[in-house]
């Protein structure tokens, strides 16, 4: 189900007023088939039209792009998140950007509100690639000239780009959707890990909250094993807050330490970016778990009930800093 926020409602106002200003400033906002519908309903809230562009497949697989409109100097955005099938999507990203700047667009601005291959940010055993400066390397060499992404997974990632990135983060959004929802009183932001410690000591801090950790490590490469809390929740309501839930047995096996820890079984779990393979469905149907909340960064189904944020209001609104040259720090 869908759910307007008062990020949104603020935001909304700004971003008509500015449309006027933009139109005139020729910015172009185009996108792959990773998730029209943001980039539909960035370009409404900016007040602009979607570029027109064809983005399709040869019969071997191969991607095509052809710009059905003039950019020549224009300041161009490309939204398009690398979810799964991320090869495929990060490959219309990269053939898109190698269209634009052959183009002769003025700037070229990535839109990468989900970004993969962020996991491996570093090694954590001898002979692995650190795949997430090797897209930010693709990214800058087909032209990039700034990154605009909404919670990355690792803080690091921004350091691997020698061009300018503006890191977005959702808990304002989760924020204001707790508050509407009355979800926190008696209340406890858990951390899925240490990893995730600062977004929920950011969400803990603006609804004044306590702030819970839990210990986990990882087994496997698909698997992790939680070894205790840390922090008090006994009695109190877990809300969750994670970047990216795949499969979801992180999630699935914190619900169960927490509950095991005397919580109420009333958890609410929050993430930035619904990756969904697997199991995830299952983990996520744990009894102790009443509300699971995403924002749109990834393509979501209404159908399967979770509760969806949308994120256009806030990414058009970085849109439009950015090409006025206000600061984006504002937003975060």
């Amino acid at each position: 189900m869908g759910a307007a926020s008062v990020t949104e409602q603020r935001l909304g106002s700004e971003l008509v007023e500015a449309s006027e200003h933009i139109n005139g400033g020729h910015v172009k906002l185009f996108c792959g088939n990773a998730n029209r519908p943001l980039a539909e309903a960035v370009a409404r809230a900016l007040g602009i039209q979607l570029g027109q562009a064809t983005v399709e497949r040869f019969p071997d697989g191969e991607v095509r792009v052809r710009l059905l409109e003039s950019i020549r100097g224009d300041d161009v955005y490309l939204l398009q998140p690398t979810a799964p099938p991320v090869n495929d999507n990060l490959m219309e990203l990269l053939v898109l950007a190698d269209a634009v700047r052959r183009s002769s667009a003025g700037r070229i601005n990535a839109v990468i509100p989900y970004f993969g291959y962020a996991r491996q940010d570093k090694q954590t055993q001898g002979r692995e690639p650190i795949t997430a400066r090797l897209v930010a390397g693709l990214l800058e060499h087909v032209g990039i000239h700034r990154l605009i992404t909404v919670d990355l997974h690792a803080p690091q990632i921004q350091g691997f780009f020698y061009q300018p990135v503006d890191e977005l983060s959702a808990v304002r959004l989760f924020a204001e959707y707790l508050e509407s929802q009355r979800l926190t009183e008696n209340a406890v932001v858990v951390s899925p890990d240490s990893g995730r410690a600062e977004q929920a000591r950011r969400l803990s801090e603006r609804l004044n909250l306590p702030l819970a950790i839990l210990a986990k490590r990882r087994t496997g490469p698909r698997e992790t094993q939680v070894s205790y809390v840390i922090g008090d929740v006994a009695g109190k309501r877990p809300l969750i807050i994670d970047d990216i839930i795949s499969t979801g047995g992180t999630i699935r096996r914190g619900v169960e330490a927490l509950v095991a820890a005397g919580a109420a079984p009333e958890v609410v779990v929050m993430a930035s970016h619904a990756v969904l393979v697997g199991n995830a469905r299952e983990n996520l149907a744990h009894p102790a778990i009443r509300e699971v909340v995403f924002t749109d960064t990834i393509a979501l189904n209404p159908a399967l009930g979770y509760t969806i944020l949308p994120t256009a209001p806030l990414l058009a609104q970085a849109i439009r800093r950015v090409h006025t040259n206000q600061s984006v720090s504002v937003l975060i």
